[in-house]
């Protein structure tokens, strides 16, 4: 079926297939595989996901989760997933102070 996907993502759950021993003892979060993103949608509403390189971490930004990347592997767990700090704007309060 993804043939192509399925080659990707052992790579990427084997840490790229390069250099013995990558990333042992290294504490900084593996980033996702960019090729990963064409293959990756929310598992509850099948919609792309945005990936934010700077938490290392998925986001549907239109049910305000966010799905955590371990060790370059994105979590898709729903219940592992967080949701986001967003505020929703409210309604003429720029306006009303100006």
């Amino acid at each position: 079926m993804l043939r192509g996907g399925t080659a990707v993502l052992r790579r990427a759950a084997s840490g790229g297939g390069h250099g013995q021993g990558q990333g042992q003892g290294s504490s900084l979060a593996q980033p996702l595989e960019p090729s990963l993103l064409r293959f990756l949608v929310c598992p509850l509403s099948k919609r792309p996901l945005r990936y934010e390189e700077a938490t290392n971490e998925l986001i549907n930004e239109e049910l305000g989760i966010v799905y955590p990347i371990i060790d370059g592997i994105p979590n898709m767990i729903p219940e592992a997933a967080r949701t986001t700090q967003k505020k929703p704007p409210a309604e003429g309060s720029k306006e009303s102070e100006q």
